[in-house]
């Protein structure tokens, strides 16, 4: 992971606690092609790089982490560009003239965005922003002036020594000073990669960020699996997690900043399409459906998008925690083996699920000692993920 990962906010690593964990050390390993690449370092003031964002020439990739850093740490950024001290070279991507992904320095671009905005995003509202900046290309300033959304950015330093007030403390970018220009016509070295080779594949921008990005503190599988097989699937699932039905279910209104829930999503419809070639590591399976998912042409995925939306509506009468598991948090196995059940017949005639699910029949489902035992230990074994699936079929009842 890069420096600017490293400040991350520790209540954002201690939400992980929402979901039944399986597995979650399995290692898997990637067959990385060849390419040819070539990598341009140009220097670019800070007004330049601030014009390149609000005209949507350089965007954030969907396999980009969300806005982490918090008011402190990017002050000090802030502070370090005034006075001219080192900070580290961003990295993009040249998808076309004038088009560029970040491929690292997501952190860094967009504190010197929203200080020049003069406006800092709040806690916990980072993942609707990012949503909002993938369609918009940019915060718009209703948005940016809204208090729900943002706070004034003041600097937030601290006193370099004893009872000697930082003289930058409490600025905003408007009042600056004589300092304004300086920050304004601060250099930064931008590092622009191009592939050339192969051709009609943008592939290699999504192996450069995984290598940059797990130097440090590691990202979570599903983190790195979005990133080498981003995909138009990835986009559609990425959709429907975004669907009231589903978070309601899961109990969390906003995205998880680890993709855990896309991860769930992707493990229904894995084992919905290509179950009964299921073999350990769960890790394993979902990279090669992954892979594979990349080749679903347009009608297929929205074909998906309805099935899933079908099923939600099958959900409807469900009580809220009945894909929780024993520890009262959200199991993936549960999910996963009622959406097979229900789904698995209107998939092989193309059709949408009709009907809903009977309350009693999940409950029916959760208290069976084999789908129970099967879900206690040894969780992705062969047998155990066959067995869940299997009772699931025998018990969950449409009405």
């Amino acid at each position: 992971m890069t420096n600017e990962e490293l400040g991350k906010d520790k209540d954002i690593e201690n939400e992980d606690k929402w979901f039944e964990d399986y597995a979650s050390s399995e290692e898997s390993d990637f067959q990385i092609q060849e390419y040819d690449l070539t990598a341009s370092p140009n220097d670019f003031n800070i007004m330049t790089i601030f014009s390149f964002i609000e005209s949507g020439a350089i965007k954030i990739p969907g396999f980009q982490r969300n806005f982490v850093w918090d008011i402190n740490r990017s002050s000090k950024l802030i502070e370090s560009l005034i006075m001219g001290l080192p900070v580290p070279q961003l990295f993009l991507y040249e998808e076309g003239r004038n088009r560029f992904l970040v491929i690292d320095g997501q952190q860094r671009l967009m504190s010197v965005y929203y200080f020049i905005k003069q406006r800092f995003p709040r806690k916990g509202k980072s993942v609707h922003l990012r949503h909002v900046f993938d369609i918009e290309g940019k915060i718009p300033d209703e948005i940016l002036q809204d208090d729900e959304y943002f706070t004034p950015f003041k600097l937030h330093l601290p006193e370099r020594l004893p009872r000697r007030r930082n003289k930058f403390q409490g600025l905003v970018y408007a009042t600056l000073g004589e300092y304004k220009s300086q920050f304004d016509l601060r250099p930064i070295r931008m590092v622009i990669v191009k592939q050339n080779a192969p051709e009609g594949d943008d592939s290699a921008v999504f192996e450069i960020f995984n290598r940059l990005n797990t130097g440090g503190m590691n990202l979570r599988p599903q983190e790195i699996r979005t990133s080498l097989y981003h995909s138009e699937f990835y986009e559609m699932v990425n959709n429907v997690n975004t669907l009231g039905e589903w978070r309601r279910f899961l109990g969390r209104p906003d995205p998880d900043v680890h993709m855990k829930d896309v991860e769930i999503l992707l493990r229904g419809f894995a084992m919905l399409i290509e179950g009964d070639k299921y073999n350990p590591s769960m890790v394993k399976f979902l990279n090669v459906f992954s892979e594979h998912a990349k080749g679903f042409d347009p009608p297929r995925l929205q074909y998906l998008q309805s099935l899933l939306e079908s099923y939600l509506q099958s959900c409807s009468e469900l009580p809220l925690d009945a894909f929780q598991g024993p520890s009262r948090r959200f199991s993936p196995m549960t999910f996963e083996s009622v959406f097979v059940a229900v789904c698995r017949k209107p998939y092989s005639t193309n059709g949408l699920v009709s009907g809903k699910i009977d309350p009693a029949s999940v409950d029916s489902l959760k208290a069976d000692k084999a789908f129970s035992d099967a879900s206690q230990s040894n969780t992705t074994s062969t047998t155990n993920v066959k067995t869940r699936l299997s009772r699931a079929r025998e018990l969950i009842v449409l009405k």
